[in-house]
């Protein structure tokens, strides 16, 4: 524990601690999928089917499922402009095929801070090997690439799945902010979890433990889980 001259307690010093980058990303390769900047000419055609997707996937996302194509392709061509969030399309290599997105957000390059959200995947994404894969890329490239200290992820505190696959990420639960928005005509407590510079190499081993073709059999079924690793 560090003290100040008046004998109080302080934080640890960073000497060479300078101002982040903001995101500025073209490809970050995969061996299952790619994530892309997010392009209305390359990816709206696929993503409409991700963004018009049964009602229920939508229940803790402040936005609905899409009908009509048009309005789709005038909210995908803000997005794809948008600085924060930063919005990044996931690509299936093997079908080369946009099937999900998701964004770095709330981006503190002073502080050297990020969050990822916006995550919206198709069902065909959902709980498969490459939707891990794309976590683990957009981690890497935020404490690798970005070098920056504290990773969020938030959401409803009553998303029991999005909590389940934080904690499965490898994110802390740092607690609940209480009546912290109004989304869909309700009240939104939101479940905060982080995951810091330091705990980043033991984290990125399990993740290349979980995805390597040793922990999975001739069928693609796990052998172990990453909460396991």
């Amino acid at each position: 524990m560090r003290y100040n001259e008046f004998n109080q307690p302080i934080g640890e010093a960073l000497p060479d601690f300078s101002v982040g980058k903001r995101p500025d990303v073209n490809v970050l390769e995969g061996h299952f999928c790619r994530l892309e900047k997010l392009s209305f000419a390359k990816h709206h055609n696929d993503l409409f089917a991700v963004y018009s997707s049964p009602l229920e996937n939508w229940t803790y996302l402040p936005l609905a499922p899409f009908i009509q194509k048009s309005d789709f392709d005038q909210f995908l061509q803000l997005l794809e402009h948008s600085q924060d969030p930063y919005y990044l399309a996931i690509i299936d290599k093997q079908t080369q095929q946009a099937v999900g997105t998701f964004a770095l957000m709330r981006i503190d390059p002073n502080n050297r801070v990020i969050e990822v959200g916006w995550v919206i995947y198709s069902p065909q994404l959902q709980k498969t090997r490459i939707a891990t894969e794309a976590q683990f890329l957009l981690a890497q490239y935020v404490f690798e690439d970005l070098k920056y200290r504290r990773y969020e992820w938030k959401c409803d505190s009553l998303n029991a799945p999005s909590r389940k696959a934080a904690l499965r990420l490898g994110f802390t639960y740092e607690g609940t902010f209480r009546q912290a928005q109004v989304y869909k005509g309700r009240t939104r407590d939101t479940a905060w979890f982080s995951m810091l510079d330091s705990e980043w190499l033991s984290q990125k081993k399990r993740f290349q433990n979980w995805l390597s073709d040793s922990n999975f059999d001739e069928h693609g079924i796990q052998k172990t889980s990453l909460s396991v690793f």
